[in-house]
């Protein structure tokens, strides 16, 4: 395992961050306490969680697995925006309701501060300056050492860096992976030029990314969650993915797979891992199997023809002004 700076923070983290979305849930609280001991077995020092996580279950699980281990030796981030009650300031970035949320977070972790802390969505309802003053509270009180954005457009994270003051977004949890690189036409040049380290989510996209799936193939398998995204219309389902871009770059991810004998799943994070401006692609295994595998993209790397491979049939056309202005570069 290696490590690297928060963006440009003197905080270095693992090159892999472990989320814990499915701790508490789908995933129970012994075999999320297998995961977390193997991984911080394998060098693993950044955990990645939210109290909206399995309504609050997520970080206690964190939490009580922390009591047995050395605090600082760990980077821990959660976040903070959606509803934990049915109460009109039960969600939000309001400062009612960060204040009250980051209390329950720090109860549920079982620690007293919390290393990295993101705004887990713009909020439309409550002026920025609002979120911003609080967060920064956060920071000068103890409580919380480093902030992140997550969810965000350009113009929203450009701005939120603009108007903060020394305690500004140290860090952006975007959607980004080989089938998602929307990111690079704004967020990761943010990124670049504001010093922000870059943790992508969903980096095998539900399961697009892990392997089992392949050109011919005319269904997404019964037991995966592209299967059921269809039916909660989310994107990752099958309509949006199925289509000779997807299976170009899946081309790609098998034949390099077999000529690093490596897995898919493996091959799709190291590409992550290697890209500027990445920190820490945040892997979210629901078994042990699904962490082994995930883990194994550490301790190697992909050559140079490999990773231009990947990149070039993996890259999205442009949409405007995209396309015009990358024609006036100098």
């Amino acid at each position: 395992m290696e490590y690297r700076n928060l963006g440009r923070t003197g905080l270095k983290v693992s090159e892999v961050c472990l989320g814990a979305m499915h701790f508490g849930g789908p995933t129970d609280e012994q075999t999320s306490v297998r995961i977390l001991d193997e991984f911080a077995d394998a060098g693993g020092t950044f955990i990645d969680t939210a109290d909206v996580y399995n309504a609050g279950e997520s970080e206690a699980v964190v939490g009580r697995w922390l009591k047995g281990r050395d605090r600082d030796a760990f980077v821990v981030a959660t976040k903070v925006y959606g509803a934990m009650g049915d109460g009109p300031n039960d969600d939000g970035l309001s400062r009612k309701h960060i204040l009250s949320a980051v209390e329950a977070s720090l109860r549920r972790l079982g620690t007293d501060y919390i290393d990295l802390y993101y705004t887990h969505v713009w909020d439309t309802a409550t002026p920025l300056e609002e979120t911003l003053a609080t967060l920064d509270t956060l920071v000068t009180s103890g409580k919380v050492r480093y902030l992140g954005a997550s969810n965000v457009t350009g113009w929203q994270l450009q701005k939120a860096v603009d108007l903060a003051g020394p305690n500004r977004y140290s860090a952006l949890q975007p959607l980004y992976n080989l089938l998602d690189r929307e990111a690079e036409w704004e967020l990761l040049e943010i990124c670049r030029n504001e010093g922000l380290g870059v943790m992508p989510w969903s980096p095998l996209r539900a399961g697009w990314l892990a392997g089992r799936f392949h050109r011919g193939m005319e269904a997404p398998p019964e037991d995966t969650r592209v299967a059921a995204a269809a039916d909660r219309g989310l994107l990752e389902a099958w309509d949006y993915y199925n289509n000779e871009r997807t299976w170009n770059v899946l081309d790609a991810l098998h034949d390099i797979a077999a000529e690093s004998d490596k897995s898919v799943a493996q091959v799709a994070l190291r590409w992550l891992i290697q890209t500027e401006p990445v920190t820490a692609p945040i892997i979210g295994p629901r078994t042990l199997e699904h962490y082994v595998d995930n883990i194994g993209a550490v301790g190697w790397s992909l050559t140079e023809e490999q990773f231009t491979r990947l990149t070039t049939v993996s890259e999205k056309p442009s949409v405007y002004p995209y396309d015009l202005l990358r024609n006036f570069k100098r």
